[in-house]
C-alpha cells in the first residue's frame, strides 16, 4: 500500500507497511534449534479449521497482554528486545562526560535528561504551556486560529493539515499537500457508528474534552466541552471514509493556489499557509489536495463556528499534543482515554521505555547510528539481501508465468520489479540534527523544538531535488515499508532481529517470516493501489484495459472474502479498506515460497521432527503473526487502519495458496476455511 504521510511528523510512514513478526533460535528457548516453536502447536485443532490456532494454541491458551500493552505476541518481544537495547545505549551516554560526547549524543542524552525529570514536570506545572494557551485565548478571528493551527511547533490540527512530500506524478520533485483532518478520535466512524464499543468509546471522549477543558482551568467546561465534540461530530460527518482515502487517484487533485481558494473560499488560506512559512506561495503555484470533495464542507463548518468554540477546540488538542511532557494529572486524564479507551492499556509504559521511544521518535537517526553500530551485524545485512536478492527473482519467474496477463502488461510489470530500489538496515547518509535546538530542563521547549526542525527540514527542500536517499523510519524500528513514489523498498535493522529474523535459523523458518514480509513489500508495489505507479514512481495507468479488468475481478473477491471475518461481535474487517495489505499478505507468501525453493539450489529440503521444509515454512508463517489484541486495539485497527487482525493474515492467506494445501493434505473440503480451487484467489 502506498506510504501514508503525515503532516509535521518525523515518521511519515504509517499505514504502507505490515507489523513485523518472527521466530528465533537461542539457547534456553521454546523454539526448535532450527527455529519454529514447536510447543506452541495445538494438533487438537483442525489446519483447515483455524490454521492460526493450530500453530498457535497452545501459547494462546496461555497468553496474557501485560497492563501497560495493548498486545502480546512476537511484536511484543520484539520491541521488549528492543527497549532494551535502547536503554543499554541510554545509559552508557549518561556514563560519559560532556567532552566525550558528540553533539549529537549530547543532544540525546539532554532530551531524554528532559523527559525523565518528572519532579521538574511537576514543579513546572502548567507553565511550559502557559504561553501557547495564552496566545489561544488571544485568537480573535478566524485567520488567527488557522495561523495557530497552521505553526507547525504548536503540533495541532484543525480541519487541515498539511504536508511537503514527493509528488506522486512527478517523483523527482516535491509537492505541497492538503488533507482533511481535525478528529481528536482515530476515524469518522468513532462519530457516526452506532455498534456498543464506539458508543462507549464517543461517551468517554465527550468526558475526556470536558476535564481536559477543566484542567486548564476553563470555566462551564461541560457547556464548552458539548459545542467542542459538537463540532468534531460536524467535521467527522464531512470526512472521507477511511476506505477512500486509500485511493491514490481519488486523493490525488492539484490545483493552484487560486484555484484552492475560489474552491473552497471560506477558509482563510493565507494565514494557515504563512504560519507554516509557506507565504511565498504565488497563486499559481501546485498544491496537492487529497479529499477534495470534503474541503467546501470543512471550510464552511470552519466559517461558521465561532472563534471561542474554536479556542476551546485548540485548548484540547493543544493539552493533547503536550500532555506527555505536563504534570502527571494531564498525563494520566490523556492515557486514561488514548491509553485505555482506545487501546486498552490498564497503565502507561514504565518511564524510561517512553523515554528511549521519545529518542527514536525525535532524533531516530542519531540513535539509530548507534543502535546498528553496536547490534546490526554485516552478516544480519548480508543475509538479509540474500533474502531479497531470491525474493526479486522469484517474483520475476512468476510474473513471466503468469496465465492472465498480456506480454504488454507483463513487459511494464517486470520493469517495474527491475526498477525496485532496496534499503536494508540504515541509511547510507545520516540525518544532520545540527539546528536542532534541545534544553536539558524544557521538554515542552524541546518538543516545539522537534516539531518545528522536521517542518523546517521539509521546508528548505520543497524546491530542491528529491533526496532518494533519505529514510521514512529510524533504523531501530520494528516495522519495514514501500514507498510507490520512489519504487523502494525499506527495512530497517530493527526488524532484522530476533525473534523474527535470526541468520543462523532453517532456511524455511527466515523465509516463512522475514521472507514473506519482504515478499509482502515487494508486493505492495503491485498491489490495488500500488500497481498505478510506474517503474519511475509515476502516478500512471500502465495497464491494458483488459488485464486491469481481470486483476480488478481478482482482487474483488478476495476483497469479499475479508469482508466476511467477523473479529468482535458486530465488527466485520472491511474488505476494500484492508485490500492492499490483503494482497500484499497473499503475494508475498506465495513469492516467499517460490524464493525458498530457489533457495534450495535444486536440493530436497531435510525433514526436521516429522515436518517437511514445507510445513516448516508455513508453520513460521503462521506463528510469525502469533499474537493477541485488546478488544479495543481491534476495534480501532479494523475501523480505522489497512490491515487485518493476525488470525486473518494468516486463516485469511493460506486458504487461498494451492502449496499450502499441497503442504498439509488434511485440509479438505468441509473444513472452516477451506476453499474449492476455483474459488481460490490467485494474483502473483
Amino acid at each position: 500500500m502506498p506510504v501514508v504521510r503525515i503532516a509535521l511528523a518525523a515518521a511519515a510512514v504509517a499505514s504502507a507497511i505490515a507489523f513485523p513478526v518472527g521466530a528465533f533460535t537461542a539457547a534456553g528457548s521454546v523454539y526448535s534449534p532450527w527455529g519454529v516453536a514447536l510447543s506452541y502447536l495445538d494438533t487438537s485443532v483442525k489446519p483447515g479449521d483455524d490454521f492460526f490456532r493450530y500453530a498457535n494454541g497452545r501459547w494462546l491458551k496461555g497468553a496474557a497482554i501485560p497492563s501497560d500493552r495493548p498486545a502480546a505476541g512476537v511484536n511484543l518481544e520484539l520491541d521488549r528486545r528492543s527497549e532494551a537495547q535502547l536503554k543499554d545505549i541510554v545509559a552508557e551516554l549518561a556514563a560519559k562526560p560532556d567532552g566525550a560526547l558528540t553533539p549529537d549524543e549530547r543532544k540525546l542524552r539532554d532530551l531524554y535528561h528532559a523527559f525523565e525529570d518528572t519532579a521538574g514536570i511537576d514543579r513546572a506545572g502548567l507553565s511550559p504551556v502557559r504561553a501557547g494557551l495564552g496566545e489561544i485565548a488571544a485568537l480573535n478571528t478566524h485567520g488567527e486560529v488557522a495561523a495557530f493551527v497552521g505553526n507547525p511547533a504548536n503540533n495541532v490540527r484543525g480541519p487541515f493539515y498539511i504536508s511537503i512530500d514527493i509528488d506522486q506524478k512527478n517523483p523527482n520533485a516535491y509537492s505541497v499537500d492538503l488533507g482533511q483532518s481535525g478528529l481528536g478520535m482515530p476515524d469518522r466512524d468513532y462519530y457516526l457508528r452506532s455498534d456498543k464499543g464506539v458508543v462507549a468509546a464517543r461517551d468517554a471522549y465527550k468526558r475526556y474534552i470536558v476535564d481536559m477543558l477543566a484542567l486548564a482551568g476553563e470555566k462551564d467546561a461541560s457547556g464548552r466541552g458539548a459545542a467542542v465534540y459538537a463540532l468534531e461530530a460536524r467535521i467527522a460527518d464531512a470526512h472521507w471514509p477511511a476506505a477512500d482515502r486509500r485511493d491514490a487517484e481519488k486523493t490525488y487533485n492539484p490545483m493552484t493556489v487560486a484555484d484552492l481558494k475560489a474552491f473552497a473560499p471560506r477558509f482563510p488560506w493565507d494565514a494557515f499557509l504563512g504560519a507554516g512559512g509557506l507565504h511565498g506561495l504565488n497563486r499559481a503555484r501546485q498544491v496537492i489536495v487529497a479529499e477534495k470533495s470534503s474541503f467546501p464542507k470543512l471550510a464552511s463548518i470552519f466559517a461558521d463556528t465561532p472563534v471561542e468554540v474554536w479556542r476551546d477546540y485548540l485548548v484540547v488538542r493543544y493539552l493533547h499534543a503536550f500532555a506527555a511532557y505536563l504534570p502527571r494529572n494531564i498525563e494520566d486524564r490523556d492515557f486514561a482515554f488514548y491509553g485505555t479507551v482506545i487501546g486498552g492499556r490498564k497503565e502507561q509504559l514504565p518511564r524510561d521505555i517512553r523515554g528511549v521511544r521519545l529518542l527514536d521518535r525525535d532524533m531516530g537517526e542519531a540513535l539509530g547510528r548507534l543502535y546498528v553500530a553496536k547490534y546490526f551485524s554485516p552478516q544480519a545485512k548480508a543475509k538479509a539481501e540474500l533474502l531479497v536478492a531470491n525474493l526479486l527473482k522469484a517474483y520475476g519467474s512468476e510474473i513471466m508465468g503468469l496465465s492472465w496477463m498480456t506480454p504488454a502488461t507483463r513487459s511494464k510489470a517486470l520493469e517495474k520489479l527491475h526498477h525496485i530500489r532496496l534499503k536494508i538496515g540504515y541509511p547510507d547518509k545520516w540525518r544532520d540534527y545540527s539546528a536542532l535546538a534541545v534544553s536539558r530542563n524544557d521538554v515542552v521547549a524541546d518538543a516545539r523544538n522537534v516539531n518545528a526542525f522536521e517542518w523546517n527540514r521539509r521546508l528548505a527542500r520543497l524546491d530542491q531535488p528529491v533526496d532518494r536517499s533519505e529514510w521514512g523510519m529510524t533504523p531501530p524500528t520494528n516495522n519495514a515499508y514501500y514507498d510507490p513514489a520512489l519504487n523502494e523498498i525499506v527495512f530497517p535493522a530493527g526488524i532484522l532481529q530476533p525473534p523474527f529474523f535470526d541468520p543462523d535459523a532453517d532456511g524455511a523458518v527466515n523465509y516463512g517470516e522475514i521472507g514473506a514480509t519482504i515478499g509482502h513489500e515487494i508486493s505492495h508495489g503491485f498491489d490495488d493501489q500500488g500497481s498505478k505507479f510506474d517503474a519511475f514512481g509515476v502516478l500512471k495507468d500502465w495497464w491494458t484495459p483488459l488485464d486491469l479488468k481481470k486483476f480488478n475481478a481478482r482482487t474483488a473477491m478476495l476483497a469479499g472474502q475479508y469482508d466476511a471475518y467477523e473479529p468482535l461481535p458486530g465488527l466485520h474487517v472491511n474488505g476494500k479498506l484492508t485490500l492492499g495489505e490483503n494482497i500484499a499478505d497473499l503475494a508475498g507468501l506465495v513469492i516467499a515460497y517460490k524464493a525458498y525453493h530457489i533457495s534450495l539450489g535444486g536440493k530436497a529440503a531435510p525433514v526436521l521432527n516429522g515436518l517437511s521444509g514445507d510445513q516448516r515454512f508455513y508453520l513460521a508463517y503462521a506463528q510469525s503473526w502469533r499474537e493477541i489484541w485488546t478488544d479495543q486495539r481491534t476495534r480501532r485497527i479494523v475501523l480505522s487502519n489497512p490491515h487485518s487482525p493476525p488470525k486473518f493474515r494468516v486463516n485469511g492467506v493460506v486458504r487461498n495458496d494451492d502449496n499450502w494445501y499441497a503442504a498439509f493434505p488434511q485440509v479438505k473440503a468441509g473444513d472452516a476455511y477451506y476453499l474449492p480451487p476455483k474459488l481460490r484467489v490467485r494474483l502473483w
